[in-house]
C-alpha cells in the first residue's frame, strides 16, 4: 500500500539523528495520523479535536469542561470553543453537573450521537490507512505502549 503523501520524506533527513529520538517520531506520526484524521472528518463538519469531544460529550461519563480540556490536554479556552461550536450546531448541550452545581456538565444531543457513529466510521478508516504498513499484532502492540505513555498513573 502507498504512503500517505504527507508521510514521504527526503532520504537524507530520514536517516539524520533526528528519527533516533522517541519524542520526535512520536510527534511525527501524530501529526501524519492527525492530518489523515482531520481530512477524513471534514466531510463531517469536525476536525480531531471536535470529534474527541463529540465523542466524550457522547459517552456515559458526562464530563464537565475542566475534565475535557484535562483529558485532552487542551487549554481550557480552546475547550470552550469547540463546545461553543458542537452546541451551535446542536450537537451537545452543557447541562448542570448534579454534582457541582457551579459547573456544568456537556452532553452529547440525539444529533450528536448520530454524526459520531457515522463520523467513527471515517476516523477509524483513516487509521487504517496511516496504520497500514503494521500488523494486526503490532498495532495491538503500539496501543498497550501508547497507553501506557498516555495514562502512565493506570
Amino acid at each position: 500500500m502507498p504512503k500517505p503523501a504527507d508521510a514521504v520524506a527526503p532520504e537524507g533527513l530520514r536517516s539524520s539523528a533526528l528519527t533516533d529520538d522517541v519524542s520526535f517520531l512520536l510527534a511525527r506520526a501524530n501529526a501524519i495520523a492527525l492530518a489523515a484524521g482531520n481530512a477524513a472528518l471534514a466531510e463531517h463538519g469536525l476536525k480531531a479535536r471536535s470529534y474527541s469531544v463529540l465523542v466524550l460529550a457522547s459517552g456515559d461519563a458526562r464530563p464537565s469542561q475542566r475534565e475535557l480540556a484535562e483529558f485532552l490536554r487542551l487549554d481550557p479556552s480552546q475547550v470552550v470553543s469547540l463546545v461553543d461550536e458542537l452546541q451551535a450546531r446542536h450537537l451537545v448541550e452543557r447541562q448542570p453537573d448534579p454534582s457541582d452545581r457551579r459547573a456544568n456538565v456537556v452532553v452529547a444531543t440525539d444529533a450528536g450521537r448520530e454524526l459520531v457513529a457515522v463520523a467513527r466510521e471515517s476516523a477509524r478508516a483513516a487509521e487504517e490507512r496511516v496504520h497500514a504498513q503494521l500488523s494486526a499484532e503490532d498495532r495491538g502492540t503500539l496501543g498497550t505502549l501508547l497507553r501506557a505513555l498516555a495514562f502512565p498513573d493506570e
